[in-house]
C-alpha cells in the first residue's frame, strides 16, 4: 500500500529553515512553561510523599474529602478523580507508618461518609531521598540511551548521521516534556517509560531514511546532497506515513479505552509519534546537510 505515489518530489530540505523556526518556537514555549510553573508537575515517584487511592460506593465530593482531612492535617492534599467513584490523594508527607496513615484517613472519612461506604485500595509512600534517586536515574536512562544510539549510528553510518539522529531525539523529548508542562500533566516514571519508547520509535524511523540516503549517495555521487536527501525522504515517505498512522491508531485506542492508569502514558506516545515522525523528516536529515558544510563526508573528500 502506498499513500504517496512514486515520483513525488516534495522539497523538504527547502523548508528546513521554516521547520527549524517552528521547532525552536515550540521548544521555547515549552521551556517557558516549565519556568512559569516552577518546574514539572512531578508525581510521587520523583517528588516523594504519599499516595492513597480510595474507592467510594457513590461519586465523592472533593470538598467534602478535603474538609474531612482537616482533622488529620491533610487538608492541603491534592485530590484527583480516578474514574467515576475513585479518587487519588497525594500529600507531601512521607511517613513510613503506612498503617497509621491509612487508619487516620479511614477514621476521618468514616466520620463523614459512614462505615463501609468506601475502600482504601492502596497506600504508597516514597521518601524524598528515594524520589531524588529516581529522578537522577530517570535522567541517566534517557541520556545513556542517546549516547548508545550516538555510538551505534556513528559506527553504522557516519558521525554526521549520528549528530542528526541524536539532535532529533533530543528535540522529540524536549517537545514532549514541554507539552506535559503546558498542560500541567503529572510527570512520573510511567512518562519516562513513554519517553524511552518514543526515542526507540523515532530513531527507527530515522534509520530507515538514513539508510536510503546512504544508498542514494553511493548511486549518485555527482548529485548534490540536498537533492539526494530530498529524493530519499520522498522515496521512504509512504512507508513513514503508513507506519506512523498505524501506530497512531493503536495509541489513540489506548488513550480513549485503556483506562485512567495508562491515560498519560498513551498521551505521551500520541505526542511522541507525531513529533518523532516530523523530526525524522524535517530535523534529522537536514541536520546531516548542515553538518556537511562544516565537515565534508569521506566520499566527498575522496573525489
Amino acid at each position: 500500500m502506498e499513500f504517496i505515489k512514486s515520483g513525488t518530489n516534495f522539497d523538504f530540505v527547502g523548508r528546513m529553515k521554516i521547520a527549524l523556526a517552528c521547532s525552536l518556537a515550540v521548544i521555547v514555549i515549552g521551556m517557558a512553561s516549565i519556568v512559569w510553573h516552577g518546574g514539572l508537575n512531578y508525581g510521587i515517584d520523583f517528588a516523594g510523599g504519599t499516595l492513597v487511592q480510595i474507592k467510594f460506593q457513590k461519586e465523592p465530593s472533593a470538598d467534602a474529602i478535603r474538609n474531612a482531612f482537616t482533622s488529620i492535617g491533610l487538608e492541603n492534599s491534592i485530590i484527583q478523580s480516578f474514574g467515576t467513584s475513585e479518587v487519588v490523594i497525594r500529600t507531601a508527607e512521607s511517613s513510613s507508618d503506612q498503617r497509621g496513615l491509612s487508619g487516620k484517613i479511614e477514621d476521618a472519612l468514616t466520620a463523614v461518609y459512614g462505615k463501609d461506604s468506601f475502600e482504601i485500595r492502596r497506600v504508597e509512600v516514597v521518601g524524598p531521598k528515594v524520589g531524588s534517586d529516581l529522578t537522577r536515574k530517570a535522567i541517566l536512562a534517557i541520556v545513556f540511551s542517546w549516547i548508545g544510539m550516538l555510538i551505534y549510528i556513528a559506527w553504522r553510518f557516519e558521525f554526521r548521521y549520528a549528530v542528526g539522529g541524536i539532535l532529533a531525539l533530543v528535540h522529540d523529548v524536549i517537545i514532549t516534556v514541554g507539552v506535559f508542562s503546558l498542560l500541567n500533566k503529572e510527570f512520573d516514571l510511567t512518562i519516562v517509560a513513554a519517553l524511552l519508547t518514543i526515542i526507540g520509535y523515532s530513531i527507527n524511523d530515522t534509520i530507515v531514511v538514513y539508510d536510503r540516503i546512504r544508498e542514494n549517495v553511493r548511486k549518485n555521487v555527482k548529485q548534490s546532497l540536498a537533492d539526494t536527501i530530498n529524493a530519499s525522504i520522498n522515496q521512504t515517505l509512504s512507508r513513514t506515513i503508513l507506519t506512523s498512522f498505524t501506530v497512531f491508531l493503536v495509541v489513540v485506542v489506548l488513550f480513549f479505552f485503556g483506562g485512567a492508569v495508562i491515560h498519560d502514558f498513551a498521551f505521551a506516545l500520541l505526542v511522541g509519534v507525531v513529533v518523532g515522525t516530523y523530526s525524522s523528516i524535517f530535523i534529522a536529515s537536514p541536520i546531516v546537510l548542515a553538518f556537511e558544510k562544516i565537515k565534508p563526508s569521506r566520499l566527498k573528500r575522496s573525489k
